[in-house]
This record gives structure tokens, sequence and C-alpha cells, in this order.
């Protein structure tokens, strides 16, 4: 007798579906707006790390095929070789401001805001009429004339820098820099059509002639345009913030005006550079953390510290002739609260404390 066949039945998965097609799937970290792609510096990342670290892609950690885009010349993506620099891991630097694309529109904001009260308040009181011609000449040409060198350094310096370093956080910090710069030259324009407004006898087109050929300023002018011909966007940082900004800047807007301005009846123009004072505060300190960063690498520190070194002997004589050139304008206001050697001090031991901070040598051509 012939065995029973048996009959064999075909079956299918059954399709099921949960959700996950369209993106609905529960997974432990579902709910959560933290990321787990980079590590930390604390037990939990900050907003900060969230929204910047390893959001520009790097062949290093993610991209396993190189970069996705180059230039004409062959290279992709953030070159190193675009800095005479080096680091063991560029992606160690966080900014210790923790600046992003909201902390700038929010706090420039609030300084917008608190300029625009001050100028608000000073035409209520009528303010300006009160001041020493001797004073109203000094602001027409002199803090105008500063304008265009904050907007040299924003518009040429820093704009350029910020396309050009090596990750998102380097970048990110120095794009709120250049924003910074930019939004300082544009209170001190509005603040120049105020005055020009005001009433009072005040050139509000003399900082052109000022900037343009007057003796006084045309060593800070060359200092500027010569940063803008850096190609090496780390020196670029390094001159502007490090030796510039040291010598030049803080002694103009601190050592000067922030001092004088007062006891020339002048209350009004201290709210308005001090904003500019406390922007280059922020940016010196991130600028610290990338240099002290790099001087400290383990395997690069000598080698960065030679080239800073290098650095600070190119342009600190630069800065300082440029300082000097502006000391005439020290006996120009009618009350003078400070001389231009004591203001000089000042901006130099600034610079010397920075220069420790970074384990550089003072350069010879600063005892001037």
């Amino acid at each position: 007798m012939a065995p029973t066949e048996k009959t064999v039945t075909k079956s299918f998965p059954r399709i099921e579906f949960t959700g996950a097609e369209a993106g609905l799937k529960e997974f432990p970290s579902s709910a959560s707006r933290s990321y787990n792609y980079f590590t930390p510096q604390k037990k939990r990342a900050t907003m900060y790390e969230d929204v910047t670290v390893d959001v520009q892609p790097d062949p290093e950690r993610h991209l396993s095929q190189g970069w996705i885009y180059g230039f004409a010349d062959g290279k992709g993506g953030y070159p190193k070789d675009w800095t005479e620099l080096r680091s063991g891991d560029w992606h160690r630097f966080l900014d210790p401001n923790e600046e992003w694309e909201q902390t700038i529109y929010r706090n420039n904001s609030n300084v917008v805001r608190q300029i625009q009260l001050n100028l608000d308040n000073a035409k209520k009181a009528s303010a300006y009429r009160g001041w020493s011609a001797a004073w109203v000449k000094f602001l027409e040409r002199h803090l105008g004339a500063w304008m265009h060198a904050e907007h040299g350094l924003g518009m040429h310096v820093f704009t350029s820098e910020q396309r050009s370093a090596p990750t998102n956080m380097i970048n990110t910090a120095i794009a709120v820099n250049s924003a910074h710069k930019l939004r300082f030259a544009q209170d001190l324009a509005l603040y120049n059509l105020d005055l020009s407004e005001a009433g009072i006898p005040f050139d509000g087109a003399v900082h052109r002639q000022a900037w343009h050929t007057d003796p006084v300023w045309q060593g800070v002018r060359e200092n500027v345009e010569r940063l803008t011909a850096i190609g090496d966007w780390a020196e670029s940082l390094f001159a502007a913030n490090v030796v510039f900004e040291s010598l030049v800047g803080v002694l103009f807007r601190s050592h000067l005006v922030m001092q004088v301005s007062a006891r020339n009846g002048d209350y009004v123009t201290p709210t308005l550079v001090g904003t500019g004072e406390h922007d280059y505060d922020r940016d010196l300190r991130y600028s610290r953390a990338l240099f002290r960063m790099l001087t400290s690498d383990e395997t690069h520190g000598d080698h960065n510290r030679d080239v800073m070194q290098g650095w600070l002997d190119t342009w600190v004589p630069l800065s300082v002739r440029a300082a000097h050139e502006l000391q005439p304008i020290w006996s120009q206001p009618q009350d003078r609260v400070v001389t231009f050697a004591d203001s000089w001090d000042g901006a130099v031991a600034g610079l010397r404390t920075l220069l420790s901070d970074l384990n550089l040598s003072e350069p010879k051509g600063l005892a001037l």
C-alpha cells in the first residue's frame, strides 16, 4: 500500500505595521533632546554642545569616504594647512561663552535695547548741549574714526576667518566675534547720526577725513588693513584679538574714552563704548581658551609656541607704533583724567597677563 502523501501548505510572514515606517517607533531616548554622538565635558551635554559639536562633519570622525565637496586645487572641506598651527584634536575646543545662534540674537538684542534706551534718555534730557566744544570735536573726529577700525575687523578679518577654521565650534565662536564687531561699528555710526541731529556743532562727516588723512590714525589704519591681508586664519585671529585689541583697542576704548568721558560731562558715550569692551571680554575669553589649548597640546605644543612667538615678533611692533601715534589725542579733551603713559602701562599689563596665560614670552618690541 502506497504511503499517504502529505499536503504541504506554504506560508508567508504576516506583515505588521508598527509605526516605525512613519517615524513613530519609540526607543529609550526617543523623547530626549540630547544626542550621543559625542562625549560631553560634563555628565550631561549642554544645549551649546548639542547644537554645535559635530554639526560640521569631519572625515576623521564621521565621513568614511572623505569630504563630500572640494575645491579646484583638489583640497576638500577644511584643509588643516590653512594655518601653521597644529592640534592633536581640533574638536577639543569648546567655546567657554557657549555661543550659538540663539545666544547671539538674544545677547545682541539686549545690548541694542540698552543702547537705545540710553540714547532716548539723553535726547529727552538734552544731555548733549552741556558738552564742551573740545569734547564734541574729540567725539566727531576720534570716536568716529574708531568706527572704521571696528567695521574693518568685523567685515574683513573675522568674517574671513570663520569659514577657514577646521571645526564648527571654532567657526561659531569667530562668527559671533564678527557679529560683535559689526554691531558695535553700527552702534557708533547711529550714535554719530544722533549727535549730528542733536542741535550742537557736530560735524557727522569729519570722521572720514580723520581716518583717511589724520596722522594720528594712520598707524591704526595700516594695522587694520594689514590684518585683512593675512591668509592664515589662526594668525589673523591671534594678531587681531591677542595683539591689536590688547595694545590698541583696549587702549583707546577702555583706557581713554571710558576714563575721560564722565569728567567731560558725558555720561552717554561710556555706556555705548562699554558694550564694545564687554564684547571684547567675551571674544578674548574664547581666544584665550583656543590658543591655550594649542600651546599646551601634548604633541604639537612646542611647535605652536614657536609659531606664535614669531607672530608676536611680526605684529607687536606694528601695534606698538599704531598705539604711540595715537598719543596726541590724549591731550585734546578739556579735562584730562589720564596720561598716555598711564593708559599705555595698563594696556601692556593686560597683554603681559594674557601672554603668561598662553605660556608665551614677551616680545622685545613691547617695551618701547
